[in-house]
């Protein structure tokens, strides 16, 4: 089952500041009501829009809320360029504590994974895209690193990002256990040797 995409670069009649409303009011509603409770009807009641302006750009909830995760504000993403794997890595890394210890992102992101997984699952596939956007956004950071010869031959990134993320998702998400200051930091320092051709600062290969 596929979910439509929102139509590229367009917003909602009222401008930009329509559309972040909206956005919001779509991620505030989804960790509020979960994703059976959210309706386009609340979404506009609490954008403070016309429901027919949603759908003039949205044309079902998927199509929403694909664009309120991926492009919405709450949710924004940069991609790091320090100059260095390690330092990129440190700061995604701290962008993912952020993410999921945040009061804003943290009932959105619980909300965003609550799906069965299932092929017909729309939630399930709407986590699988924000995802997936997020490692193609990431991908910059290890052609630059493979550039400076800081990655092993064969190293895959994706297998680098989830061990960096499972972590700070084991701890923050399932134990609910607090992040100490420098989590990020062990965290790379524990992953990163096993992928690049330096060990990093201060550790033991």
């Amino acid at each position: 089952m596929s979910v439509p995409a929102p139509p590229p670069s367009r917003r909602p009649g009222a401008g930009p500041r329509a559309a972040a409303a909206i956005q919001d009011a779509a991620l505030r509603l989804l960790a509020e009501r979960g994703y059976t409770g959210l309706t386009m009807e609340a979404v506009a009641q609490e954008a403070g829009v016309n429901k027919t302006t949603i759908y003039r750009w949205w044309p079902s909830k998927p199509a929403l809320l694909r664009a309120a995760l991926t492009d919405g504000a709450l949710l924004e993403f940069d991609v790091p360029d320090t100059g260095s794997l390690r330092g990129d890595l440190v700061a995604l890394t701290e962008r993912i504590v952020a993410l999921l210890t945040g009061p804003r992102t943290e009932p959105v992101v619980r909300a965003m994974t609550s799906g069965s997984g299932t092929p017909d699952d729309e939630l399930a596939l709407l986590a699988r895209d924000f995802f997936a956007d997020r490692f193609s956004r990431e991908q910059p950071v290890f052609r630059r690193a493979a550039e400076r010869g800081e990655l092993r031959p064969g190293a895959d990134p994706m297998l680098l990002l989830d061990l960096m993320a499972g972590a700070v998702w084991v701890r923050a998400v399932l134990r609910r256990a607090p992040l100490p200051a420098g989590f990020a930091r062990e965290v790379v320092d524990a992953v990163l040797p096993a992928f690049a051709t330096v060990p990093p600062p201060g550790v033991n290969t």
